[in-house]
């Protein structure tokens, strides 16, 4: 019963990014053509732009350690929330937008610098 359980979960991970359309697994991102993106705003370029880059950045080498993995996968996850919401100041004028951009601003860079350190700890633990 378990193997046919985990059977079907893995066909069906497997078959979600051919239903999707897109080829993305990340909220549907990606689908670009000419005529949409030669008519978007400087902010929609701009979050293009840092989504792109903070998928690549994720598109991390696994290491079988859930800890180390988690905060690695995690910190380029975090510095495009962070460069999201620097996108959201430059450009918008809506109060509640702005002080949400800056709460995350300040919120995702002392997580940043707490996975780092865990990193840093872990890193210092092995080469002992």
């Amino acid at each position: 019963m378990m193997k046919a359980l985990a059977a079907a979960l893995l066909l069906a991970l497997l078959a979600a990014p051919a239903q999707s359309g897109d080829g993305h697994h990340h909220h549907g991102h990606g689908r670009l053509d000419a005529n949409s993106m030669a008519s978007d705003s400087a902010a929609t370029n701009a979050f293009r732009d840092a989504d792109a880059r903070m998928h690549r950045e994720m598109e991390i080498r696994y290491t079988n350690d859930v800890d180390v993995d988690f905060m690695r996968g995690m910190i380029p996850h975090h510095r495009g929330a962070i460069e999201m919401a620097k996108i959201a100041l430059q450009h918008s004028k809506d109060p509640e937008v702005r002080k949400l951009a800056e709460d995350i601003v300040k919120a995702q860079d002392t997580e940043i610098a707490q996975m780092e350190a865990f990193l840093k700890r872990k890193q210092d633990t092995k080469s002992r």
